[in-house]
């Protein structure tokens, strides 16, 4: 029986939203629009692209439903793919994954990020090496909260004992619907506090992780 761990990517193993931030006032600008604060962006994130992109057209009092919001999508894609500068792994993530591999745990990414700007950071950051699977926010007809990519993930990994770890609301519904353990990063992008997010263990140092997992999954 297979044992697994499955990742969100963004506010979980890494914090990308400077790049996030820089990419979206860039787009903006190209559009004669106001900029964002940091944190603007960041309560944006989590939904997928189009979401996100919705998000920044309204809080400009701009359609966020037609020609302009389908041009800024693609836009943003196309150059999110080199969006990796500014992105940090988060402490004590490689060390959580090499112990993970070691304990002979299948890992793998469930994100809404597109998939290919999220092999893109993992290669960047050296993280690939980790994850025989990633599943992103393009690769099903649906995003999360939809179990539909998760469910992907556990199938590529060929797991049937699975935890998933992400960092936020979106996250713990798509494991709930999933019908799978969540371990919940408190460092992230969430936006609800802790104790009104289902999960089965919160934690703020990967440190903790591998154990975890090891007792939840033996």
């Amino acid at each position: 029986m297979t044992r697994a761990v499955i990742f969100d990517l963004d506010g979980t193993l890494i914090d990308s939203a400077p790049d996030i931030h820089a990419a979206a006032n860039r787009l903006m600008a190209a559009h004669g629009f106001a900029g964002f604060t940091p944190e603007e962006t960041r309560a944006f994130i989590g939904h997928g692209v189009p979401h996100f992109i919705a998000c920044c057209l309204r809080a400009r009092d701009a359609d966020a439903t037609g020609d302009l919001h389908r041009q800024l999508v693609g836009e943003f894609e196309a150059g999110y793919k080199t969006a990796v500068w500014l992105t940090e792994v988060y402490p004590g993530v490689a060390d959580a994954l090499e112990r993970l591999a070691g304990m002979g745990f299948a890992l793998g990414i469930c994100t809404n990020k597109p998939v290919a700007p999220a092999r893109a950071v993992l290669a960047h950051l050296g993280l690939d090496v980790f994850f025989s699977v990633v599943i992103g926010g393009d690769s099903c007809p649906a995003r999360k909260p939809d179990p539909a990519p998760l469910t992907a993930a556990v199938t590529g990994l060929g797991a049937t004992r699975v935890l998933y770890v992400g960092d936020s609301e979106i996250d713990a519904e798509t494991s709930v619907r999933a019908g799978l353990p969540f371990a919940l990063y408190t460092q992230g992008y969430r936006k609800t506090p802790v104790a009104e997010i289902p999960h089965q263990t919160a934690f703020s140092d990967f440190d903790a992780l591998p154990d975890f997992a090891a007792g939840l999954l033996p």
